[in-house]
């Protein structure tokens, strides 16, 4: 068992280079209402698919396909009761955690598409993909999900967000995120938010986080309560402050395949005053890095799949990333409260009411735990 103090490393390196785009798009339209395109060509296209859990999702596939560059017409069409393809054109600025509908792919234009101010609510719905965004200073969530099945995030760029970048909570289950960069980010990805939330959330949980780039992101990369199993895939962790992956409340957890590079501590069970989980590691490749905590068993993968060597990890995936990479500097968003050492809990705010859409208004690391 690790208990760790959430440490927060600011690296402060410059990354340079921009990388591959893996996603194609057309030319960004110039009007703030929303343009139909229809159902055929259109849509900047989605990577192959996705792999693991989330490997059923399709979507907004076979609906009308739209483009925005407003605010208004962004929330009409992720809102929409019908399959739509929504191709963010432009910055769209949110002033509340916005609710997605179910059958909806969300994705950017080239590089231009931009969600800020607060981000994007996945709650009580399926089949919802969101793909090569930019997230930067959510008041909040960059992206929540609860209560959802069949979600698919892939190809984005996180930071800045003053909770977590991804979290996944609430029985939701059957998810694949794949090929993100997060950084400039305390909390990253939490996966279920309570040791007290187990009647809904054991038997669900089951996430595949495959081909990420956790740069310099401080904790939860990710932290698991219940899922069992969760699979971390060939992913690149860079300069990660306090900790990587954390196994807690009987959830179970592959690390396969995974690139470790100045990274302390790499994974370990049980975490603030969550129990253990069990955890496995697995052909994973550690350069200046501390060798992990691993222990117990975990159900076995109900997919196929084929592993990178883990020592091509970090050429992979830096070089698979869809946006360009961005120089990495001090976490910077709005309202935002500075890291907490380990089992503190941040002030009392006031209890107003929380902006519509706000998945509850309370952070995750007030419901306990961490």
């Amino acid at each position: 068992m690790r208990r760790t103090s959430a440490r927060y490393k600011s690296a402060g390196v410059a990354v340079a280079a921009a990388t591959a785009m893996l996603l194609s798009a057309t030319a960004a339209t110039s009007s703030g209402a929303a343009e139909n395109t229809g159902n055929t060509g259109g849509a900047a296209a989605a990577a192959a698919g996705p792999v693991g859990f989330g490997a059923a999702t399709t979507g907004g596939a076979g609906g009308t396909t739209v483009t925005v560059s407003s605010t208004s017409a962004f929330v009409a069409a992720v809102q929409s009761s019908a399959p739509t393809i929504v191709r963010v054109s432009g910055t769209i600025s949110l002033s509340s955690m916005t609710k997605v509908a179910s059958n909806k792919t969300i994705v950017g234009v080239g590089t231009a598409g931009r969600i800020t101010g607060y981000g994007l609510n996945i709650s009580n719905v399926s089949n919802v993909i969101v793909q090569n965004l930019t997230f930067t200073g959510s008041r909040d969530d960059a992206i929540n999900v609860q209560y959802s099945t069949n979600v698919w995030i892939d190809h984005n760029d996180i930071s800045g967000a003053r909770d977590g970048a991804l979290d996944i909570k609430r029985a939701s289950d059957r998810i694949t995120v794949s090929w993100n960069r997060t950084h400039d980010q305390d909390k990253n990805m939490l996966l279920g938010h309570d040791d007290g939330n187990g009647a809904e959330d054991i038997g669900k949980l089951r996430v595949t986080y495959v081909h990420n780039w956790f740069d310099g992101t401080n904790q939860r990369n990710p932290r698991v309560r219940f899922g069992n199993p969760v699979h971390v895939l060939n992913n690149y962790f860079s300069d990660i402050g306090s900790y990587g992956v954390a196994s807690t409340e009987n959830a179970g957890v592959l690390v396969e395949g995974n690139y470790f590079e100045n990274t302390d501590d790499p994974y370990h069970r049980g975490e603030g005053d969550s129990g253990d989980g069990s955890l496995v590691a697995r052909n994973n490749h550690f350069v200046n890095s501390g060798s992990g905590e691993a222990g117990g068993s975990v159900a076995g993968i109900p997919y196929s799949y084929s592993a990178d060597s883990a020592s091509s990890v970090k050429s992979i995936v830096t070089a698979g990333v869809s946006l360009p990479v961005l120089p990495r500097g001090p976490v910077s968003c709005p309202g935002a409260h500075p890291p907490l050492s380990s089992g503190a809990r941040r002030p009392d705010e006031a209890r107003t009411a929380p902006p519509e859409g706000t998945p509850d208004g309370i952070p995750d690391d007030e419901r306990g735990g961490s």
